[in-house]
């Protein structure tokens, strides 16, 4: 055996045993903080399936199934007022042609009679409030109720409204950063540090190569929720690509890297949520709590806690 192999082998076998040592002991060397509340049920959008999206029906509809987390996304209105809303361009929920930053609140249009629900295709939402609402709103109507709101482009005025709400109101710790893209994040962390964030694409990407690597129990980790799409809804409820075959790919590719128990649980124990979206069946339900997900994201709220009761959990 050469010099290098002789030094390198034994090298590298206590550096597999430590890692997996401390990747199921992670409080050896991470101290957790205790979370403000835990998302076991997240409603998408208020539950988009069963009232019209971000309405503030829908919200009630949720909280009155027990939610633990309300989901939604921002804009910002030509006058400078922050709305719950998932697109800019305002066709596909109301049959406009206009952005949301073109128009004042008070002309904002009324949402369609009935919205397809995207993570179930073919299913349509139907309700009686077909308004959309103030983010200020939100927070009145909810105080202690906790909220991600996602930002989806880089629009610094929006994400400065969005951190004075929050302190205005006092909810820092029950309001959660997120948005896809890490310029956004660094702009939303900036702006208001208190709030807890989610991790962005590429920062999900890294987690997976730092766990692969053996690196993961060894890095500090400041995210508080990772929300996730569960691999096996690609290409039954959820087609990222127009290919099938490339959804298939990905589809069978992230169910070998994601779909890990020993990596859900070694977040659980550092402090990190994870939550599987955007799952509309119980069959994805149970997937999902099987691998030791914190909570599981839904567009219909009923069926998730319908699902939860009968299982004996919160």
């Amino acid at each position: 055996m050469s010099p290098l192999l002789y030094y390198a082998v034994p090298a590298l076998g206590s550096y597999v045993m430590l890692s997996i040592f401390f990747l199921r002991r992670p409080r050896l060397l991470h101290t957790p903080c205790a979370p403000a509340f835990c998302a076991r049920l997240v409603a998408h959008r208020g539950g988009s399936g069963e009232k019209l999206e971000n309405t503030m029906e829908a919200m009630e509809n949720a909280v009155a199934q027990r939610a633990n987390l309300l989901e939604l996304d921002c804009q910002l209105t030509q006058d400078g007022v922050v709305v719950v809303s998932h697109d800019d361009n305002l066709s596909r929920q109301s049959g406009v042609n206009k952005d949301v930053g073109s128009l004042d609140f008070e002309e904002l249009p009324l949402y369609k009679e009935e919205l397809e629900v995207y993570f179930s295709p073919g299913h349509f939402a139907h309700g009686s409030d077909r308004h959309m609402v103030r983010l200020e709103d939100m927070f009145q109507r909810f105080p202690r109720m906790p909220m991600s709101v996602e930002v989806k482009e880089e629009n610094d005025k929006l994400i400065q409204e969005i951190a004075s709400l929050v302190r205005r109101f006092d909810r820092s710790e029950i309001t959660v950063w997120a948005s896809e893209k890490n310029s956004v994040m660094k702009k939303c962390k900036a702006a208001n540090p208190e709030m807890p964030r989610s991790f962005t694409i590429s920062q999900g990407i890294w987690l997976i190569l730092l766990y692969y690597l053996g690196l993961l129990p060894f890095i500090p980790i400041p995210e508080k929720f990772l929300m996730c799409f569960l691999p096996t809804i690609i290409n039954r409820t959820y087609f990222p690509f127009s290919c099938s075959g490339l959804n298939q790919l990905v589809a069978s590719v992230t169910k070998r890297l994601i779909m890990r128990k020993s990596l859900i649980q070694h977040l659980e124990q550092r402090g990190v949520q994870v939550v599987f979206w955007c799952l509309n069946e119980e069959s994805d339900f149970e997937v999902a709590y099987s691998l030791g997900a914190s909570g599981v994201m839904t567009d219909y709220p009923t069926a998730l806690r319908r699902y939860l009761d009968n299982h004996g959990a919160s």
